[in-house]
């Protein structure tokens, strides 16, 4: 619920104080620190004290966004060392340097330290990319930060559009949008990855490397009673140290287990039932009513239902979603979570939790499956991989996405190499399903290759961790930290423990989907914790949103008409004829009730593009060019 923000130039040092302050204005917060110093300063904004901060301390300007979950324990054996985080930064920085600091931190932050001696910047984020951070150098000599774009754009840095990003976000699945997590939306700002730390020096010197990774260590051969007590140990204790943190926190229930697991946990740790949130729809395509009860009965004081019809202003909604992000929305679902985050924080909460990084981190995701069953292949297990297969079809089975032993085979061809344990392959049918909606002479989608982490020697998990680094979380995480942020919420996600993390990568595939079913050990560690309706339940949902009602009516004709104006075709980005050509089919699908894949996603992805691209026109542009 805090930004932080900074400059550092060799020209014009007295203004630098005034621009940063001016990067500052532009971000959400209510309450400012800055500190200068040499030819540089830095700042935060926030909604309140106690989640971050800057400072200067022992000669070092520094600024965090976030919190030090481990901050008791560091201190241990450390000697006299002020209170509060900004100290304590500084105190593991003069002992083990920039890296050595990041590598003993627990907590999601992104943060900035400056040796005004040197003209050193050194920018951290934390082992999940929770929390944003972005940098860009100046045209004239020098650098900036800021926890978000349009912080850099106050500057004037020039909001040309990263082109591939704007063709991925159209024509591509919302899986490829992070596959280079080191880009931007912006041609002349960059993300700082996630785990990694950057140093920027005079005569723009930069230096960015990962201080984290998982790497591939032995699988645990205990017992699995044991393993699934460690797992609880692991996740109460990721929760404790989060909801301990939290001063009036508030919960997320889905009807899956990762939201129930977290809010349940709480509710034992604290000893008393919580207060949570839920999106429901009139449509009951994906209404989890039904499932969420079990959940409200036994572990809920208070639970707020968020409704949502099936004729909305998307366009609206959209476009104050485009302004909070400075960027388009992945995926439809984050409109629910838009809305109900502003009641959350409308009834005076200031913490939201959620389940995010548990299908990753539990294998929780239905396309998981082929990558199980592939190593079960490369291993030589083929009764065990066909009662699998039998299983998997019995439980999921589905009038569109059909699961059978053919159709297993088919997975396995499309999405693994077989001669390469391990090896994942992108869906290319999903994955270019859209690619011609792109206009070819504004970028080639044809010569996208996805990069494909394959640091294990299983399928299973070299999928979990592709998802986690580079396709589903980092996307969702962005969504959260900005939708919270704006309201003045912070925002945590036990599941992202790099602790729990570690133990669960250990983990057998075999201990994590069985019998057709996933998120086993989760399953067994939630025993006595989850109401057993919820622990057991096969069946799921899945967190999404009936954004094929939202495009009908009223808004599907504002959305033809706004395919076939002079900007959207001055974007020139789209191609409108198969644009409205997909309009169409999808309307047909629709009508017909045919069993066949409606194109909502793609509407939500045309939709938000454009929007972005409208607001980025439209500002005034600054030919200063900082």
């Amino acid at each position: 619920m805090s930004r932080i923000s900074g400059l550092f130039s060799p020209y014009d040092v007295a203004a630098v104080p005034a621009r940063v302050e001016s990067m500052l204005q532009v971000l959400p917060g209510s309450i400012v620190s800055c500190t200068n110093g040499g030819n540089g300063a830095l700042g935060w904004k926030g909604h309140r004290t106690g989640t971050g901060g800057a400072g200067m301390h022992e000669g070092l300007y520094l600024a965090i966004d976030g919190r030090i979950l481990n901050a008791r324990e560091l201190r241990t054996g450390m000697g006299e060392v002020p209170d509060g985080d900004l100290a304590l930064l500084v105190a593991l920085y003069r002992r083990h340097g920039f890296e050595g600091m990041l590598e003993r931190l627990v907590g999601d932050f992104a943060v900035a330290i400056y040796e005004p001696n040197e003209g050193v910047l050194s920018l951290g984020r934390d082992r999940f990319g929770v929390k944003p951070l972005y940098y860009s150098e100046l045209s004239g000599g020098g650098f900036a930060f800021a926890s978000q774009p349009r912080a850099l754009l106050a500057l004037g840095i020039q909001p040309d559009i990263n082109r591939g990003f704007a063709a991925r976000f159209v024509g591509l699945h919302y899986r490829t949008f992070d596959n280079a997590p080191e880009e931007s939306p912006y041609a002349h700002i960059r993300q700082l990855p996630a785990a990694h730390w950057v140093r920027l020096a005079p005569g723009g010197v930069r230096q960015c490397r990962p201080y984290w990774t998982l790497t591939p260590q032995p699988e645990w051969t205990g017992d699995e009673e044991a393993l699934a007590e460690r797992y609880r140990e692991l996740l109460m204790k990721s929760v404790s140290r989060r909801v301990n943190a939290a001063e009036r926190p508030a919960f997320t229930l889905s009807g899956g287990l990762d939201s129930s697991s977290v809010l349940c946990c709480s509710s034992v740790i604290q000893n008393r039932k919580q207060v949570a949130f839920s999106s429901v729809y009139v449509d009951p395509t994906y209404d989890e009513r039904e499932e969420i009860k079990d959940v409200v009965v036994e572990r809920v004081s208070e639970w707020v239902p968020v409704e949502l019809d099936d004729e909305i202003d998307i366009f609206g909604i959209v476009s104050d979603m485009v302004r909070v992000h400075d960027e388009p929305v992945a995926t439809a679902t984050w409109l629910s979570h838009h809305l109900l985050s502003r009641i959350v924080a409308e009834r005076g909460h200031t913490a939201l939790f959620g389940g995010l990084g548990g299908d990753e981190l539990n294998a929780g995701e239905y396309e998981y499956f082929p990558m199980y069953f592939a190593d079960l292949r490369v291993r030589g297990q083929e009764e065990l991989l066909a009662r699998e297969v039998d299983a998997w079809a019995r439980h999921h089975d589905h009038p569109i996405h059909r699961k059978n032993r053919q159709v297993a085979e088919q997975m396995m061809a499309g999405m693994v190499d077989l001669q390469k344990p391990g090896r994942c392959l992108p869906n290319l049918e999903r994955m270019l399903r859209y690619a011609d909606a792109v206009r070819a002479d504004y970028f080639d989608l044809g010569e996208f290759a996805p990069v494909m982490d394959a640091p294990f020697p299983s399928y299973l998990k070299n999928r979990t961790y592709q998802d986690m680094l580079r396709e589903t979380l980092p996307c969702c995480l962005r969504a959260e930290d900005r939708q919270c942020t704006a309201v003045g919420l912070e925002h945590f996600d036990p599941f992202l423990d790099h602790e729990l993390v570690e133990f669960m990568f250990r983990v057998p595939g075999q201990l994590q989907i069985r019998d057709g079913v996933t998120k086993q050990l989760l399953r067994r560690a939630m025993r006595g914790v989850l109401p057993e309706p919820t622990r057991t339940r096969v069946k799921k949902t899945g967190w999404n949103a009936p954004a094929h009602r939202w495009f009908g009516g009223p808004a599907l004709s504002a959305l033809r008409d706004m395919v076939t104006s002079d900007r959207f075709r001055n974007h020139g980005v789209f191609d409108p004829v198969r644009v409205l050509a997909l309009i169409d089919d999808h309307v047909r699908i629709l009508e017909s009730g045919t069993n066949q894949e409606n194109h909502m996603m793609f509407l939500w992805q045309v939709l938000n593009v454009s929007l972005w691209l409208d607001g980025v026109h439209a500002a005034p542009q600054n030919s200063g060019g900082a």
